[in-house]
């Protein structure tokens, strides 16, 4: 899986590896990661992840799709600068206006995006 989505006005890669081919993923239990200076999302084929090997086709694909949408969710948060100011608290995230702001008002390019990648 290869695909490019527009994530903001900044192109991202989706690339999909199995879990012995990315460091990342062994190294902190990942099976999947957003990578804010080379634009990739990297996502584990599930079939490959320790545990999964099991699990039904249906399930995997479920993960994946939930997968996809968190680490897109991550591109967003990226590109629009909400990374820099994630180590200041100031209360739960559940409880803050500018979250909930801009969720709401990011809402139809996220929905675009994950369209893009058929995981809706």
């Amino acid at each position: 899986m290869s695909l490019k989505i527009d994530i903001l006005g900044t192109e991202y890669t989706i690339n999909r590896y199995d879990f012995n081919n990315k460091p990342e993923f062994e190294k902190n239990s990942w099976n999947g990661y957003c990578d804010e200076v080379t634009k990739e999302i990297a996502l584990v084929n599930m079939k490959t992840f320790p545990g999964c090997e099991n699990d039904s086709d249906e399930k995997l694909k479920k993960i994946e799709k939930q997968t996809l949408r968190h680490e897109i969710i991550h591109a967003f948060f990226n590109e629009c600068g909400l990374q820099d100011s994630t180590l200041q608290y100031g209360g739960g995230w559940a409880k803050n206006e500018e979250m909930v702001d801009w969720i709401a008002l990011q809402f139809d390019k996220i929905l675009k995006a994950f369209k893009e990648c058929d995981i809706v």
